[in-house]
């Protein structure tokens, strides 16, 4: 059977998302936490196999909100970040626009829905083009915009008075999306502060980034008229229990959390210091739990250091020339770094 005539053209054009399982001894290619939580007796027995989840995941979004200082009613639960677009390109449609290189898919679901993409370049420094973003908003009037602060996979914050002025700009003609998959290892708050000033704002967390990868646990932070509105096309029972329970259970030790975020933050200043020393690499400064890194002959240094059961990600035909390493337990970083000064030299 020929099955191309039965599909949608812009289907058919998509490539599907590669997530490659490749065998290593150091896996430091995907941003996950090195430190993962242990499932306990209580988790297990608190999950009846045989019932729905709670389809509101009310217990979760209670302590979330508690939190972040903010109300269960701005919060929407997703079967991670990626759910979320999808439900905010269905809800809102087209054109979408978001900067390049960024998350991949912003692009791969506007593709899927049939909306038109605008990828926006980012600058030399990989801050946001704000007059050419200005120029995209004026002439093609996105409904949405996407902004991931920090950037994956450039690990940098976007200034945020760029930012402001896109959200500004975009008043009663855009929903400005900040993604802030990696805020837990920036600097600062993100912009909750900023929700109760612009009401086509809208925030993304996930706890992927902080223990929880196979979890898969995102939300959304927005106003409660949008939040409903959002709800309207999210899969019923779309978090299922158990993962509705360990993310509960992660939320209410905040200690562990806390410690694991530092540690992370620490390696990565100390992976830095230590890329920034080595003769022909230069990473870039993240606020992320990555670093990009730029380096000669990229191929070859990738394939040696998998020789030495090392996978960090190869960006060639994102960032040409530079490889992301996910920063990792402090003995797996040190694998890393001896590892990378023997790939360099060969």
């Amino acid at each position: 059977m020929n099955v191309n005539k039965f599909i949608r053209k812009n289907i058919g054009s998509l490539s599907a998302y590669q997530a490659k399982d490749i065998p290593c001894k150091v896996k430091l290619d995907a941003n996950e936490s090195p430190f993962g939580f242990a499932i306990t007796q209580k988790i297990v027995r608190s999950i009846q196999t045989n019932r729905y989840p709670d389809p509101e995941a009310k217990a979760l979004k209670t302590v979330i909100a508690k939190d972040l200082k903010i109300r269960p009613e701005n919060i929407l639960q997703g079967n991670g970040s990626d759910e979320l677009i999808y439900y905010l390109i269905t809800t809102f449609g087209g054109p979408v626009l978001y900067p390049v290189p960024s998350f991949s898919m912003y692009g791969i679901i506007a593709h899927a829905l049939n909306e038109k993409k605008i990828p926006v370049p980012l600058d030399d420094s990989f801050d946001l083009d704000l007059k050419r973003i200005l120029l995209e908003i004026r002439k093609n009037k996105p409904k949405l915009i996407f902004l991931s602060s920090p950037n994956n996979p450039t690990g940098n914050c976007f200034s945020a008075d760029r930012i402001l002025k896109i959200i500004e700009a975009s008043a009663n003609k855009s929903v400005v999306v900040v993604d802030e998959a990696y805020q837990p290892f920036a600097g600062d708050r993100g912009f909750i502060p900023m929700l109760r000033d612009y009401e086509h704002l809208l925030l993304m967390r996930t706890l992927s980034k902080i223990g929880l990868a196979g979890m898969r646990v995102g939300f959304l932070i927005a106003r409660e008229e949008i939040i409903q509105e959002v709800n309207k096309v999210r899969l019923p029972f779309n978090l299922n229990s158990f993962s509705q329970g360990m993310a509960l259970e992660v939320m209410k030790n905040k200690a562990f959390l806390r410690r694991s975020i530092r540690t992370i933050i620490s390696e990565r200043m100390r992976l830095f210091r230590e890329l920034s020393g080595m003769r022909g690499i230069m990473p870039y400064p993240s606020e992320a739990n990555f670093i990009l890194f730029r380096v000669p002959e990229p191929d070859s240094v990738y394939e040696n250091l998998l020789k030495k059961g090392v996978l960090v990600r190869n960006m060639k035909g994102v960032v040409d020339g530079c490889l992301r390493v996910t920063v990792g337990t402090p003995g797996e970083n040190r694998v890393f770094l001896k590892a990378l000064r023997v790939a360099v030299k060969q």
